[in-house]
């Protein structure tokens, strides 16, 4: 969820460097479009940084596919979070988690 957040204000920022530009003043507008492109930089950059996949919205055998936090159950259902269905949790190797340790 964070990730779209972040992606969010990363758009807000551009969305509002464009209107800026449109206005006018060449030296004003180049100024904050170079701020808000260093935000859209900053917000870009925090998506990559390390997601922390050892709780159970990433290891329990049934996920939230949006990795809702605390969200995950042995049993198929819904998310508390978000109320999407669980899905199975496959490792990218195609393996499901039961039955093995990571």
């Amino acid at each position: 969820m964070k990730k779209f957040q972040i992606l969010f204000l990363a758009f807000a920022f551009i969305s509002l460097g464009m209107t800026i530009t449109s206005c006018g003043n060449k030296a004003a507008t180049t100024d904050a479009t170079e701020e808000v492109m260093e935000a859209a930089d900053d917000a870009m950059e925090a998506t990559t940084e390390a997601v922390d996949m050892t709780g159970p919205e990433y290891t329990s055998a049934y996920i939230c596919s949006m990795h809702c936090e605390g969200s995950g159950s042995a049993e198929p259902g819904k998310c508390p979070k978000c109320g999407m269905d669980y899905v199975a949790n496959v490792t990218p190797e195609g393996e499901d988690h039961e039955g093995h340790d990571h």
